[in-house]
């Protein structure tokens, strides 16, 4: 069974060999038992169910709670050359019969369902029709009532073992701790199950933690070294993300914002671009991320703190799926805590899971404090013990000095107390630093016996030593006040001299070290030319076939292309990432770039600018496409894109009359405040007007009204 497992990794994935537990996992499922698998991100889950697929009669039927995760997997497939469908709530009444009639036919080898929707009666009636050859339930942590991405309708999944009590299930998630991976068990009946842990550790990942002081300066310069690359960029709140998108455009970094208060297909449309385009920027609250397959993500920075190290591995977890060298990045300041701290407390939660959220907070905290090696203390938090340190993480390249701050803490908890346990940072660095101003002079804070004994210290130096107070609990937020500083209980140890404090000190930013790394040096200067052709042609594959510039090649099989130069398409078929299919339809195109006999490519920079202007000449949405040699989806939406941007006039991109211009408009204008999205009024205008038109017409009101 192994052996033709093997094969048909080579010949429709391209891989020469299964990784880790991969190849026992297969076996397992492909013999007719239940597997559970935790694997990280990256670490190749969907071979895990797909190759088994393949191997069994029958037909798929593959769990996926997003319908973004289930069209990028159907799409890679069927590049690959394997019949696969998704049914899912965007396809017509007509697109659904159509699956259907094909399932009953024994067309599809794969269908990727909703999880509301495959337990619905009348579906695992239609199922119980049909010859089923396993069931994978993907992202199953999704079962847990504790998690953050619980989902009720995956509770109603453990009734497939009684309907089909012969078909294999495989169950998968990157991301489960102890707790989660026995309700997973019990909720799913997978008690016959084989557990196959992998390890969490993601070694291509650099970790970097760094205070927060000037964060937009400092995410600056942590990009300056990373253009071209595509990356997240999280931040807690919606209005921080739509300023960090603007000011990143400003300063000529193509960023997109994404969160829940946008309009759902402007949403949408951003994460198509995302998927689809190079080098964009996601600047997103947590609403994005989960199913976003997108391997080549080089970078993902934190500008606020994460709520929990779950949340902060699943986050960082997006960068480096391709296995290629990626960075984490992440600037934190003690107003982090506050805001987390103040959110927690105005929670609905009982007190019970108060006091589990605050132990995960308490964890996130340590992390950042942490002087000894992060990716050992992230990895024995999911309980995995790494007994060396990685040699890949901030704190151990930089290396972590340490100081005695024993006398400084006290004299900092003897400030908070000596004032009333109800001021800020700020306020007590003034005390500490004898500052004489209008606030310590009002409130008689000049005759503390604090006051000035801190002079040792500079500003920046108690701020540290403040926040790593609180992060050790040592001093905590009064969340009833005005999120001023108090004493906790355990500080007394500290404060009646039984015992002594080393806390971080913070490395000086005067000279910051240059934010280079494996990752944003992956191709090197003299390669860089022939690295955009390769990418500008999987580009233009992708535009012609309608899937993700990745599931043509991923950005490691380019690479090993680029090392590796093969001169002929038997050399081609040795790399990995290239199977049969990919070698027939693409090998060809991609010898011709390596061997420099293809034409020069545009730069997307250069596509848009003529396309303005052929735009401007009068031309056609189809004469452009003809004359870029691009599709004309593709045209819609960089002219929906222009006219947003105000480069365009509507008028200019398309010739629509002008009494059915004006019905558009009214359609858009008829409510009160923002615009619906296209599909509110796509029906109305359906068989007249097409859909990338209606785009192009909200574009244009949108940028008029600034709606």
């Amino acid at each position: 069974m192994l052996d033709q497992a093997q094969r048909i990794l080579k010949d429709v994935f391209g891989y020469d060999a299964f990784r880790g537990n991969q190849g026992a996992i297969i076996q397992r499922v492909a013999d007719g038992d239940d597997a559970l698998v935790l694997m990280p991100t990256g670490g190749g889950k969907s071979l895990c169910y797909q190759v088994p697929a393949l191997l069994r009669d029958g037909l798929a039927v593959v769990v996926s709670p997003l319908i973004a995760l289930m069209d990028d997997q159907v799409a890679t497939l069927e590049e690959l050359g394997v019949a696969a469908a998704a049914l899912n709530s965007t396809l017509t009444p007509e697109q659904q019969r159509d699956i259907a009639d094909r399932l009953r036919r024994n067309e599809i080898k794969m269908l990727y369902l909703a999880p509301e929707r495959l337990v619905q009666p009348r579906m695992l009636a239609f199922l119980q029709r049909l010859q089923i050859g396993l069931f994978a339930i993907d992202e199953a942590h999704c079962v847990s009532q504790w998690g953050h991405d619980f989902r009720p309708e995956y509770l109603q999944l453990g009734q497939l073992a009684e309907f089909f009590p012969s078909v294999p299930r495989i169950a998968l998630t990157a991301t489960a701790d102890k707790r989660t991976r026995e309700e997973i068990v019990q909720r799913l009946h997978l008690g016959n199950a084989e557990r196959f842990l992998s390890s969490f550790d993601r070694p291509n990942i650099f970790y970097r933690i760094v205070p927060k002081e000037q964060p937009r300066k400092q995410l600056m310069a942590f990009l300056a070294e990373r253009r071209g690359d595509a990356g997240i960029i999280y931040c807690m709140s919606r209005k921080k993300v739509d300023d960090i998108a603007a000011f990143l455009t400003e300063q000529g970094f193509p960023a997109l914002p994404y969160h829940a208060g946008l309009p759902n297909d402007l949403r949408a449309f951003h994460q198509r671009r995302f998927l689809n385009e190079e080098g964009l920027i996601m600047v997103a609250t947590i609403a994005f991320g989960m199913g976003i397959d997108k391997p080549n993500v080089r970078f993902v920075a934190h500008l606020d703190l994460p709520k929990s190290l779950e949340a902060y591995y699943q986050e960082t977890g997006r960068a480096g799926r391709d296995g290629l060298p990626a960075d984490a990045w992440m600037a934190y300041g003690l107003q982090d805590v506050i805001f987390l701290k103040q959110m927690l407390n105005n929670s609905e939660g009982d007190e019970r899971h108060k006091r589990i959220e605050q132990h995960k907070l308490d964890a996130m905290l340590s992390l950042c404090e942490e002087t000894r090696c992060r990716r050992q203390v992230l990895l024995a938090y999911f309980d995995e013990d790494m007994p060396e340190p990685c040699g890949h993480c901030d704190n151990c390249v930089d290396g972590v000095q340490t100081w005695d701050a024993t006398e400084p803490a006290r004299q900092a908890l003897s400030a908070i107390y000596r004032s009333g346990q109800r001021y800020g940072v700020g306020h007590l660095v003034d005390i500490l630093l004898g500052r004489d101003n209008e606030k310590i002079r009002s409130l008689g804070h000049q005759h503390l016996s604090v006051f000035g004994v801190g002079k040792a210290l500079s500003e920046g130096e108690w701020r540290s030593l403040f926040r790593q107070l609180v992060a050790r609990g040592l001093a905590d937020v009064d969340l009833e006040g005005f999120g001023g500083l108090r004493l906790s209980d355990s500080c007394r140890t500290l404060l009646r001299g039984e015992v002594t404090l080393e806390l971080r000190r913070e490395l000086s930013t005067k000279a910051p070290k240059s934010a280079a790394s494996a990752a944003s040096q992956l191709v090197r200067s003299e390669e860089r030319d022939t690295w955009e052709a390769l990418r500008t042609l999987r580009r233009k594959l992708a535009e012609e076939h309608g899937v993700p510039p990745y599931v043509i090649f991923p950005d490691a099989t380019l690479l090993e292309m680029l090392r590796s130069q093969p001169g002929t398409l038997s050399d081609m078929a040795r790399i990995s990432g290239v199977g049969a299919r990919k070698l027939d339809r693409y090998g060809q195109a991609f010898l011709e770039v390596l061997q420099g006999t293809a034409p020069a490519a545009k730069s997307p920079a250069d596509v848009r600018h003529e396309l303005i202007t052929l735009a401007r000449a009068g031309m056609t949405p189809a004469q452009i496409a003809r004359q870029l040699d691009c599709s004309e989806k593709n045209v819609y939406a960089m002219l929906a894109e222009a006219i947003g941007q105000q480069q365009l006039s509507l008028e200019q991109a398309l010739d629509l009359p002008e009494e059915l211009l004006g019905e558009i408009q009214e359609a858009f204008l008829d409510g009160e405040g923002e615009l619906p999205p296209v599909a509110a009024v796509a029906e109305q205008f359906a068989g007249r007007v097409p859909e990338p038109v209606l785009f192009c017409v909200r574009a244009s009101l949108q940028a008029e009204f600034e709606l």
